[in-house]
């Protein structure tokens, strides 16, 4: 009896350790496939402070919440389960998907460099209807279709690093990855959208150390929005060329990776320094790809919106 007892301890302490190493497993694999999706989500948090931009301080907070909610049904009900299906059944389907949304970013990416360029980027701006008795709705009912775009990127990025995993690890790689992110996006957006508040208190203290920081928090929360949406062009074009690079190249068109490769051979032998070299060769010329090829959609685009345009006009 006591052997007995002993073998059945000894069976469940190895089944405890084999689930310990699915957890670790499931825990590494989740966070390879939230670093592939860094560039996305980089944007995902730049985009959203704009949606409640003057909106009443005490509703910005329950507006983030409505959009994460939003966020998170997105990712899990709708877009894993796609995601998932056509994993399955078709994994090519999922690379030309992957692709597609590559060329999103590229577009959205070149996009606000060339409206940047020519002083008229008013991507992301407040809803006019944010000023009539609806505002909180169309804030919320905008934000969350934009999110989707973005979360669809994301989950579909994550795809492709676990997509070799079996069903029941991928699904819950990328219902980890799906919590994970929207938090993190989400409650960095509640930090950025709250920290002029925060600063606007400071400067009502007695102490000059924190008047001081208040009024250097409040003068920063534009600045920090500013490069955050440079940081997110960039990263769009990074992630969206390279994207496009290593799908080319599953695909059977080889010779652009092929180049791309070359020119990280001429600086693979510079010593230590030869990692990061070749990681800012392959960025860049992941980044000036998705700058190409975006500024051709983003062209295409302008030239149907304004003959539409005109076409109505008539």
């Amino acid at each position: 009896m006591a052997g007995g007892l002993v073998g059945l301890f000894d069976d469940v302490a190895a089944l405890a350790k084999l689930a310990a190493a699915s957890i670790d497993d499931v825990g590494a694999a989740a966070g390879r496939a939230s670093m592939k999706a860094a560039g996305v989500v980089v944007d995902d948090t730049a985009v959203t402070p704009a949606y409640v931009q003057g909106l009443a301080a005490d509703r910005e907070l329950p507006i983030i919440k409505r959009i994460a909610t939003g966020s998170l049904r997105n990712k899990l009900l709708f877009i894993l389960p796609v995601a998932i299906l056509l994993s399955e059944i078709a994994p090519t389907l999922v690379e030309i998907i992957l692709m597609v949304g590559g060329t999103f970013l590229c577009f959205e990416g070149a996009h606000k460099i060339i409206h940047a360029l020519k002083k008229d980027d008013h991507d992301h701006d407040v809803p006019a209807a944010v000023k009539g008795p609806d505002a909180e709705e169309e804030t919320v009912s905008g934000a969350i279709r934009t999110d989707f775009i973005l979360s669809a990127e994301i989950m579909v990025i994550s795809l492709e690093e676990v997509i070799d995993e079996p069903i029941v690890s991928r699904a819950i790689i990328l219902a980890v990855v799906a919590v994970l992110i929207t938090i993190v996006v989400y409650g960095l957006v509640a930090a950025i959208v709250k920290m002029d508040d925060v600063g606007l208190a400071m400067t009502q203290r007695d102490s000059d150390r924190a008047k001081r920081f208040g009024a250097g928090l409040v003068a920063a929360m534009p600045v920090l929005l500013a490069w955050l949406s440079r940081i997110g062009t960039a990263a769009m074009l990074w992630v969206g060329g390279h994207i496009l690079l290593v799908g080319s190249d599953e695909l059977g068109w080889h010779w652009p990776y092929d180049v791309v490769h070359d020119l990280e051979g001429l600086v693979h032998d510079i010593g230590s320094l030869s990692g990061v070299l070749e990681w800012l060769v392959n960025t860049g010329a992941s980044a000036v790809i998705g700058f190409a090829v975006g500024a051709v959609v983003a062209t295409v685009v302008d030239q149907v919106s304004a003959r539409r345009g005109t076409a109505a006009h008539t």
